[in-house]
């Protein structure tokens, strides 16, 4: 049995755990084969891997946007906060604090800024509290400032990139999901994005799951990190300890002195090993 992602763990129950979890789409097709990770409060996790391992589904499972892909949890279980979620609705998981941001970042382009910050609310009943919470957006965001009124969909992709994070911050999620925030970005402006990732974890105390190709500035920021193939966990620590890893560095961080791509599977001391199970 692995570690778990945490010093004193027995005694800190996660916020999150995927317990040797399987998904299946179109009832044919198995994705995730006894996925298993665990996030505790207030961390930032780090999910990577190559395209197609799983990671996506992994967060479509945790927010239960899988039934909209006619995926379905098959086995294993999800909890938050103690109870389980596998089989509860998407909303019903918002309005228990979690918030999916998803590839591409999705923004309503036919809405302006502040209507897309408001339907990120949606849940929520306070007037006051949500435009209070609006301008904590823009304390984070202040490109967005002066495109409040301008349609997303006429935005540039770092500012949709900005919208879909403020807007997740809208629903005071307490696990904020980021599915490759990176993408299609210049290297600067990930930079500045991931720095506001990190600040709204420390100072909104918000727990993130990341799932992020860049596992060098995923790393960077996380705390605890997760690697993925073939619908598994075949790794996982404390992120100094991963960036020391001399396979994390050359499969990942492109630190090897060895041309050729390998996977995983090829290293002989790198054996997947089932974790938590119950």
């Amino acid at each position: 049995m692995a570690e778990p992602p945490a010093e004193n763990n027995r005694q800190i129950q996660p916020l999150l755990s995927l317990n040797n979890v399987e998904v299946i789409y179109d009832d044919v097709i198995l994705v995730l084969k006894g996925m298993s990770l665990q996030v505790n409060e207030g961390q930032i996790v780090a999910l990577l891997g190559a395209n197609g391992a799983g990671k996506s589904t992994t967060l479509k499972a945790i927010s239960g946007l899988l039934k909209g892909e006619e995926g379905e949890v098959t086995d294993g279980s999800i909890t938050f906060n103690g109870e389980r979620i596998d089989t509860m609705d998407p909303e019903k998981r918002v309005r228990m604090g979690i918030f999916q941001v998803m590839e591409g970042r999705r923004v309503f382009d036919d809405l302006n800024v502040d209507e897309n910050l408001i339907a990120g609310a949606h849940t929520r009943k306070s007037r006051h509290e949500v435009k209070k919470d609006m301008e904590l957006v823009f304390g984070y965001f202040p490109r967005l400032t002066h495109r409040r009124h301008t349609l997303a969909g006429y935005l540039s992709g770092g500012e949709q990139q900005m919208l879909a994070i403020g807007r997740a911050l809208m629903a005071r999620p307490k696990v904020m999901l980021l599915d490759e925030p990176s993408l299609g970005l210049a290297p600067l402006l990930v930079r500045e994005i991931f720095d506001i990732i990190q600040r709204i974890n420390r100072e909104e105390g918000t727990t993130i799951l990341l799932v992020e190709q860049n596992a060098r500035i995923a790393l960077s920021i996380a705390d605890y990190g997760y690697i993925m193939e073939n619908g598994k966990i075949v790794m996982d620590d404390p992120v100094e300890k991963l960036k020391e890893n001399e396979d994390v560095k050359e499969f990942y961080l492109g630190l090897s002195k060895v041309g050729g791509k390998k996977s995983y599977r090829d290293v002989k001391h790198y054996r997947r090993r089932k974790r938590w199970i119950s």
